[in-house]
């Protein structure tokens, strides 16, 4: 760790700059450069300021990155294939040890968060809060054996919640890199601090979320993720470099909310789940493809078409997953961008994760989709992005197009719904 002072200092010198250059894909001297560094600057003070009764003067900086599902929708809790990646959008903390053997966390825009490091047990009054991911993790490490120490932490970020860049992943790997540093010696990698992350969405966020998120924040850069083995998912890296092929990365909020989604979203693994019990299964990774299709009319008596629908969904994304990143590796992007758009094209069709059932007046995802398809004109590619239903969609724009893309989907949906990425080669880490 280091002083306060110190760090703001090494800032203005520059100490830092290679690496928030690298880490947030922005080169030095541009607006949103100077921008990430009085970020950090605001941190340090928004930390001194909330907790002045800690007077340890040390200091560390810590970011998760939020991230994009590029292939695989809804793949992950089948323990299928997923190409996924991280963004330069980021949950960012300042953070100093205290002896009180609590966490204090205060994040700016929610207020503050005070968890006591001896009462981790899951409450279900706290069910979707920043306390259950903070009393999650916490315990998650301390079932590995490790002895908790209490911090104070001043967190700030720029991953727009619910956005379906998954702020809520995002802010698990923070919790978990900051926790493995200052009571693990830093000895949890980072696909260990991904699968805590799940555990604690799942068990005391109550959300039942699939691995890829929590696994894309924390591992970082582009990712191909074979999750059938669960405890030991295979993970490779893959190279995309959008601007040399000739294209941006756009993120679109359809500004549509997520409450009240819950059961839409648990209603696509308990169908897959459905059909994978009628083998004899837990999930559609451990059933034959070819089983599954000779089954259908017998399935389709026992089971909703939906049902049989959302798995064929997986068979077909599971594979397209790993013929993304085939298509990447062979330098084609152009069958990339066309297994994009067949993966939306499934989802749409299969998977149904677009529209909410028997919604009429709010079709936001849909009709951000068809404005996308619209300005696109037959050139990138556009899907559904995340859990559906509500929240975003990713496209691949031709540089050309993205003025254009742009004023489209900002004018209809909003100012700043439209948001132009890039692929952060870093996960979550500790900055400073």
């Amino acid at each position: 760790m280091v002083s306060k002072n110190t760090i703001i200092e090494d800032l203005d010198n520059g100490k830092y700059d290679d690496i928030i250059e690298k880490i947030y894909v922005t080169e030095k001297g541009t607006e949103e450069f100077n921008t990430l560094v009085d970020r950090i600057k605001k941190l340090i003070k928004g930390l001194d300021e909330e907790f002045r009764d800690n007077e340890i003067e040390e200091v560390a900086i810590f970011s998760a990155p939020g991230r994009t599902e590029i292939g695989g929708n809804h793949t992950d809790h089948q323990l299928g294939s997923v190409l996924a990646g991280s963004v330069n959008y980021d949950i960012v903390a300042a953070v100093q040890p205290n002896d009180l053997d609590r966490i204090r966390l205060f994040s700016e825009g929610y207020g503050l968060t005070d968890i006591e490091l001896d009462d981790l047990d899951i409450k279900e009054n706290e069910k979707e809060t920043t306390a259950s991911l903070i009393r999650g993790m916490a315990n998650y490490f301390k079932e590995k054996g490790y002895p908790l120490n209490g911090f104070d932490a001043y967190v700030v970020s720029n991953v727009p919640s619910g956005s379906g860049i998954s702020s809520s992943a995002a802010f698990e790997v923070l919790l978990g890199n900051i926790i493995n540093e200052l009571s693990a010696n830093g000895e949890v990698d980072n696909v260990e601090i991904a699968k805590l992350s799940q555990k604690t969405e799942n068990n005391y966020f109550g959300k039942p979320s699939g691995l890829m998120d929590q696994m894309a924040s924390s591992v970082g850069g582009i990712v191909a993720i074979d999750f059938a083995d669960k405890e030991n998912p295979v993970i490779e890296k893959v190279d995309l470099d959008l601007d040399a092929d000739g294209y941006k990365l756009v993120i679109t909020d359809s500004h549509s909310s997520h409450a009240d989604l819950t059961s839409e979203y648990a209603a696509i693994p308990e169908d897959m789940k459905l059909v994978a019990d009628h083998f004899g299964k837990e999930v559609l990774s451990q059933v034959d493809e070819n089983e599954f299709y000779q089954s259908i009319p017998e399935l389709r008596e026992k089971l909703s078409d939906r049902a049989v629908l959302r798995a064929i969904h997986y068979f077909n994304d599971t594979k397209r997953a790993k013929r993304e990143a085939q298509a990447l590796k062979d330098n084609n992007f152009d069958e990339f961008l066309r297994l994009v758009n067949d993966s939306g094209k499934s989802s749409i069709l299969a998977l149904q994760n677009i529209t909410q059932a028997g919604e009429v007046d709010n079709q936001a995802v849909a009709l951000a989709l068809a404005l996308s398809q619209m300005v696109l004109d037959g050139e990138g590619a556009s899907r559904v992005h995340g859990g559906g239903f509500a929240g975003t969609i990713q496209a691949f724009v031709p540089k050309d197009k993205v003025d254009e893309y742009v004023e489209v989907l900002n004018t209809t949906l909003g100012d700043d719904s439209a948001k132009v990425m890039s692929i952060r080669p870093v996960g979550g880490t500790q900055l400073i």
